[in-house]
């Protein structure tokens, strides 16, 4: 049986795929990248990787041998852990194992294993058919100009409020009529009609301009389009998840719930998945860096086989 081909049908679809017994293997999307000292273009991809600290059976990978070799679980688990052993004497015979479409697992001095992933398969399905590019030079011309950067905003428009002006009308017409007749007295050469002439001039000229200063003072100013309010949403979605275990009857599941309360932890249960089994979860984080720095701690105090399950739940 060619388990490498059932782990890599697996990675188009699901983020870790889990060799109970052996280790996981975890993918990453990867944005797309532009080599500019190259000129190269990749596309999205995923990045796989391997956790041999995640060796709990989550039921994936057995559940999908059972279904495409029409055989019961309990037998693909079985060939599971034939293969796992037989795997594990080839990392000790030969120091390396090769999985077709995955990646090569190796034993460092440390007799630690180590994963180096295959890249001429893409494991992201919404690349379909997408391939790097290498574009050739392109020689342009520079030119040296200056750019206006012009950023348009909305008008906001102001309107005054509208005053009578009628009023003004009646001092000018006043100061017409009182200048026309001291002007008749003046062509009498009366020196008295002369000197109320710039009386009443400049009476009036005061007058008129106190006027307009005190309905500029008490002009109003209206805003017609005022800008719209602005809201911000914040996505606090838990999506990162410390599993304990996953088990495929209840009473185990029960029983490790009961078991974290007294120890001080605040776990989850999560009803049964695609596969009939029942997980329980440590806690749920937000953020993946987070998640990953408590399963570090926990595998450290009290369970090294803790896992990391990213779902949207």
């Amino acid at each position: 049986m060619k388990m490498d081909q059932y782990i890599s049908q697996l990675l188009y679809r699901y983020q870790c795929v889990t060799v109970p017994g052996f280790g996981a293997f975890l993918t990453e999307i990867q944005s797309a990248q532009l080599h500019e000292n190259s000129n190269s273009f990749y596309p999205p991809k995923k990045l796989v990787s391997f956790n041999s600290y995640l060796k709990n059976n989550d039921g994936l990978l057995a559940n999908h041998i059972s279904q495409s070799e029409k055989i019961s679980y309990e037998v693909a688990v079985t060939i599971i852990e034939n293969q796992v052993a037989t795997w594990k004497s080839k990392l000790h015979d030969f120091g390396a194992i090769a999985l077709k479409n995955v990646g090569e697992i190796s034993l460092n001095a440390e007799n630690n294993l180590v994963f180096v992933p295959y890249e001429q398969i893409n494991y992201l399905t919404q690349s379909f058919g997408l391939t790097a590019y290498v574009s050739p030079v392109i020689k342009r011309e520079v030119a040296k100009h200056v750019e206006e950067v012009s950023q348009e905003k909305e008008t906001i428009s102001l309107v005054l409020e509208k005053s009578n002006s009628k009023n003004y009308l009646k001092y000018v017409a006043v100061f017409v009529v009182s200048a026309g007749l001291l002007s008749a007295g003046g062509f009498f050469g009366d020196r008295y009609y002369q000197n109320k002439i710039q009386e009443e001039t400049l009476a009036v000229q005061t007058k008129v301009q106190n006027k307009v200063n005190q309905k500029i003072q008490e002009a109003t100013f209206f805003i017609n389009n005022p800008l719209p309010n602005v809201t911000l949403a914040v996505d606090n979605k838990k999506n990162y998840h410390v599993v304990a275990g996953v088990y495929q009857k209840e009473f185990y599941a029960n029983k490790l719930f009961t078991d974290l309360e007294q120890l001080g932890y605040s776990p989850k249960r999560l009803s049964p998945n695609k596969f009939g089994m029942f997980p329980v979860l440590y806690e749920s984080y937000s953020s993946y860096t987070e998640a990953q720095n408590a399963l570090l701690k926990v595998q450290k105090e009290h369970n090294p086989e803790a896992w990391l399950m990213i779902k949207e739940l």
